[in-house]
């Protein structure tokens, strides 16, 4: 079954939540950050190949997480923990579609560089404000989304790729924005690019359908 304005709803919602929700009373704006979220959660199941898999329901219970993360935030630790295991289930759902690439491969580099700088300007932000408590979750933090993304590439598959990419954009503005310094526009860039990869994330699940190759030969050489 497929809704064909529900991505133009999505969008719709998103846009509301960004620009025209105020900051208070905070139970209607947290209301209004999690409609897009239940919508992409709506969407994301009505992707499902009509063979279903295990993979697809664990990015189903990624999205739910990370809407718990959504609703939250506030409480910084329990909303990071929430992603934190969003995270974990995008990854072994993108490793269970792992597709051997030595380009692929490689892309852990440049991910690993790039987690080892924003890291590391993010915790020396920490130490010297003197949050030494939250050190040990953001690192892990780090490199957790890193692996995700990693996990997203070596699956070949571009809406995962890259709103898993769009979604270490968004979590490095909030972070750098939170912890280091202040950047123009935050709130909007932040919420934008999380949308959007949450979206494609969801997208990704049309090419999830399981692999009936092999199936295929085995039933050809007994034949």
């Amino acid at each position: 079954m497929k809704i064909p304005w529900l991505p133009a709803l999505i969008l719709l919602m998103g846009l509301i939540y960004i620009f025209m929700i105020p900051d208070s009373p905070h139970s209607v704006k947290i209301l209004f950050k999690l409609i897009p979220m239940l919508l992409i959660i709506s969407y994301a199941y009505l992707q499902f190949p009509a063979k279903k898999s295990i993979p697809p329901w664990i990015i189903l219970l990624g999205l739910f997480f990370c809407m718990l993360g959504d609703g939250l935030l506030r409480w910084f630790v329990v909303g990071l923990s929430a992603f934190l295991i969003g995270h974990l289930f995008y990854m072994t759902a993108f490793l269970c579609k792992w597709k051997f690439s030595k380009s692929r491969l490689a892309m852990i580099l440049p991910l690993g560089l790039y987690a080892f700088l924003i890291g590391r300007e993010i915790i020396a932000a920490l130490q010297q404000e003197g949050n030494n408590a939250l050190i040990l979750p953001v690192l892990i933090y780090v490199i957790v989304i890193s692996l995700m993304a990693w996990a997203a590439i070596m699956t070949g598959n571009k809406w995962a790729i890259i709103g898993s990419i769009l979604f270490v954009v968004s979590d490095s503005i909030l972070s750098w924005n939170m912890f280091v310094s202040n950047i123009a526009f935050a709130g909007p860039l932040i919420m934008i690019t999380y949308y959007s990869a949450q979206f494609l994330i969801a997208r990704s699940l049309r090419a999830f359908a399981p692999d009936t190759s092999k199936t295929i030969i085995r039933t050809n050489v007994h034949l």
